[in-house]
């Protein structure tokens, strides 16, 4: 009887092999994990648990049984009591989990935890596993990331920026160019062709017309590109546009114009809107009578 009794109350082979088993897989993990029993107090901390408190002395880890963590960290100051609070919900059964992240810096390093408690399911005495991960490594990657985000919106923005410039350049020398053009082709027709006209009204010499002649040709061929730019204009533009255009540039209204040709005023706005689009004017700043004012110069 007494030899039956001491051998129910021995562990049996199995157990003890699960137990050194378990053991092994808590002490192979990364994370520092303590087992706590529901007053608080550790029964079991892993190797990198006992590494971690050893290795910087802090009070918050410590590799011994027996300790009661929670007051621990209630004495340890407002976040620690902030971890007892939430190891304390998940000991009554408010929470079924708790988790935080928290900063750990030592003097040679800046780190970062992820902690987690958590209840053991199952039947069997409460037991709560506390667990803390380096996530240092996440963290800086974190930061690196939000670097480069920020890089690359300041890039995008500078791009942006110098896009927009260039644009407004752009918009510039075509329009300085337009203005050059219109000036040449005004002076061409005002101050230029009067005093040929007249020279080839005179009495000239065969050698003198032969020099006329070509200086004419001469001239054509410098103004032939603006003439060809202004005249391609109208030959995008249909004849009842080129109508439109055409007293618009006079400085009639639209009303004045749909009476004129016999339109709506609606289809008279219409053609407006098709010039505007037809000669590029996004900009409704610019004044489409001034525009085409200045091509007929």
């Amino acid at each position: 009887m007494i030899d039956d009794k001491w051998k129910s109350m021995k562990p049996s082979k199995s157990s003890s092999a699960d137990g050194s088993f378990a053991k092994t897989i808590l002490n192979s993990l990364t994370a520092h994990v303590a087992i706590l029993d529901a007053n608080g107090v550790i029964l079991e901390s892993n190797r990198a648990w006992k590494r971690f408190a050893k290795s910087n002395q802090i009070r918050m880890r410590p590799d011994t049984r027996g300790v009661n963590y929670l007051k621990i960290c209630e004495l340890a100051g407002s976040e620690p009591s902030l971890v007892a609070q939430g190891i304390r919900e998940v000991i009554t059964g408010k929470r079924e989990e708790f988790a935080m992240e928290y900063d750990c810096h030592s003097p040679d390093e800046q780190r970062w935890f992820y902690m987690r408690v958590t209840r053991t399911p199952g039947p069997g005495p409460l037991r709560i596993v506390v667990s803390h991960e380096n996530i240092t490594a996440l963290k800086r990657a974190e930061a690196g990331l939000r670097e480069s985000e920020a890089a690359l919106k300041s890039q995008k923005q500078y791009l942006e920026d110098a896009n927009t410039a260039l644009k407004v350049l752009l918009r510039q020398r075509e329009a300085d160019q337009c203005e050059m053009e219109k000036k040449v082709l005004d002076n061409m027709r005002h101050l230029v062709a009067p005093v040929i006209a007249r020279i080839a009204a005179s009495k000239l010499q065969p050698r003198q017309k032969a020099m006329l002649a070509s200086l004419e040709e001469r001239l054509s061929e410098l103004t032939r590109p603006f003439m060809r730019r202004l005249s391609a204009i109208e030959t995008r533009l249909t004849p009842q546009e080129i109508e439109v255009a055409a007293l618009i540039r006079e400085g009639r209204r639209s009303k004045e114009i749909a009476d004129q040709l016999g339109l709506s005023i609606a289809t008279v706005n219409f053609h407006r809107r098709n010039l505007r689009r037809k000669l590029d004017l996004r900009n409704t700043s610019t004044n489409l009578r001034s525009f085409l004012l200045g091509l007929n110069n």
